[in-house]
């Protein structure tokens, strides 16, 4: 895969591709921005060799401000609008980064907005800065509403009155309660969010590949009735206990002092030194 872009930096590190957004002053979703990010989803989603993807911002203010106005206001409006059958560009490029097979994370430091915000809810994680990470759905004090999966998103993350209330108020939403409402999984003092995000994007990349992926598939199957989530949960398990990865570091678990007092006191890390053995 070639990765070669303008506005954003691709780093690969093994199964972690680690993505850097830098189009300053603000990191607006300009046209060309827009147009690498669809690029990218699509390079992302095709590399068979990933397993994760971490996106963050050369900006330690802004990861994305908001879709251009300016080119918003370029759209065609001269004829009545249509329910389309297909999704529009926007939505494929955030339901590949949500639906890809490799495990997709945020690391939020500074403002996320419009459009920006609902990319990052398309993630599997998002990770935020204490009294600095803001995220705004701007769209309906403009007299807009958020087009590009926000209404759908939002409601699906944090309970649909907390949404309506990001949604409708147009207000800034502080760190602090983005991960009490659950639109963040945690946050962090700005000294210490690089240090956690990128030891857990590079512990999930150094696990079995077939595990990870097929451990996002089974949790996404979570939107369906519970009855056949489950059908689906128990047939990818059976799947992968008959991978050889399985049936190997299974053994060295338990050679490693699995299911000892010792072992399973610190089985995080048992774990970890597991799968850092390789296949």
């Amino acid at each position: 895969m070639a990765y070669d872009y303008e506005l954003l930096t691709v780093a690969r590190r093994g199964r972690l591709a680690v993505v850097t957004i830098s189009n300053p002053p603000i990191n607006l979703i300009t046209m060309p921005l827009f147009s690498e990010l669809m690029a990218l989803s699509s390079e992302l989603e095709a590399d068979p060799e990933l397993t994760v993807v971490l996106m963050k911002s050369a900006d330690p203010d802004f990861f994305l401000a908001h879709f251009d106005v300016e080119a918003l206001l370029m759209f065609p409006v001269d004829e009545p609008a249509e329910r389309s059958p297909e999704l529009g560009d926007y939505h494929q490029m955030c339901e590949r980064f949500r639906t890809m097979n490799k495990v997709t994370i945020a690391q939020i430091e500074g403002r996320v907005g419009g459009g920006g915000s609902e990319l990052v809810s398309s993630f599997d994680m998002r990770f935020g800065v204490r009294g600095r990470t803001r995220i705004n759905q701007m769209e309906v004090p403009l007299g807009i509403l958020p087009g590009g999966s926000g209404t759908q998103r939002l409601p699906r993350l944090v309970g649909r009155g907390r949404a309506l209330e990001i949604i409708l108020g147009g207000d800034d939403l502080d760190a602090e309660t983005a991960e009490r409402w659950g639109y963040l999984n945690r946050i962090f003092e700005a000294s210490e969010i690089d240090g956690f995000v990128t030891g857990l994007a590079e512990r999930i990349a150094s696990f079995p590949v077939q595990a990870v992926r097929l451990a996002k598939q089974a949790a996404d199957g979570a939107e369906q009735p519970l009855h056949e989530g489950l059908l689906d949960e128990a047939y990818l398990f059976q799947r992968l206990l008959r991978t050889d990865d399985a049936q190997t570091k299974m053994r060295r678990f338990l050679e490693k002092g699995g299911q000892t007092r010792e072992g399973e006191l610190e089985v995080g890390k048992l774990c970890a030194s597991v799968a850092a053995e390789g296949p």
